[in-house]
């Protein structure tokens, strides 16, 4: 399906995608095949129509205020939730938790769900917030439960029984000045006022902090150059962390912590 939204033209969103789409060919490989793709936490399907590229996409999403936008885009978004997916055992080849879990209090009940609707020998793609020291009120509006670090997300995929080829953090060049503005709005008291499906009864998502035309290029094209670079190399330290995870042929089910 080719879709144009504006969440695509927004330069952290279209370098979340350019990560995702990179590590999905590398480890998944591109084609339909008759793949089928879970993406959990769905919301207005904005990554849908990326995910596309590797199977049949079916959405799922917990809140109702998204689901009729994405609908109104030509997605397929169930509401449920992500604790309790209503799907069979082994139904997809890929499940996508994209800035997922980090909403959820029993992340533990995620992370074996699913790996219970990922066939054996399928792939489980995650990206997460980093770095607990990072709190902002991005997370607040969010209403976050936590941020992460690579080994503990790596630690609680394994804990269930992921195979964890690929963690790493991204957002890695512009970290120093994401860093020191978290942390001088932080002190100074001083945060944008963005829209919040929580805490405003018209928005269906948390807006995104716009950028002037010029400075959002400017991310965008520092963006594809640190896709290059995660492409060949897990990075040291960002504002986030994507991982790519493999369910092994035969493999018992775990218990997260």
């Amino acid at each position: 399906m080719l879709v144009q939204i504006e969440e695509d033209r927004h330069w952290w969103f279209a370098t979340r995608t350019r990560a995702v789409l990179a590590l999905l060919d590398k480890y998944v490989g591109p084609g339909r095949n008759g793949r089928r793709v879970l993406d959990v936490g769905a919301g207005a399907g904005n990554m849908m129509h990326h995910l596309a590229h590797y199977g049949e996409v079916i959405g799922l999403e917990y809140h109702p205020k998204p689901i009729p936008i994405a609908r109104s885009r030509g997605f397929d978004v169930r509401q449920g939730s992500a604790t309790a997916i209503p799907f069979p055992d082994a139904s997809f080849d890929l499940v996508a938790l994209l800035d997922t879990i980090e909403h959820i209090p029993d992340e533990a009940a995620v992370l074996r769900e699913t790996w219970r609707v990922t066939k054996p020998g399928g792939w489980l793609i995650v990206t997460v917030p980093a770095l607990m020291w990072l709190w902002s009120q991005n997370d607040v509006l969010n209403q976050h439960q936590r941020r992460y670090a690579v080994p503990e997300l790596r630690r609680k995929l394994t804990a269930v029984g992921w195979d964890v080829p690929f963690c790493s953090y991204t957002f890695t060049l512009i970290f120093p000045l994401s860093a020191a503005l978290i942390l001088a709005r932080r002190r100074l008291g001083r945060e944008p006022d963005l829209a919040s499906p929580h805490f405003d009864p018209d928005a269906y998502q948390v807006e995104m902090e716009p950028a002037p035309p010029w400075l959002n290029a400017l991310l965008d094209r520092v963006g594809r150059f640190e896709v290059a670079l995660l492409k060949r190399t897990p990075l040291p330290i960002g504002t986030s962390i994507i991982a790519v995870a493999h369910k092994p042929e035969g493999r018992h089910v775990g218990h997260a912590s």
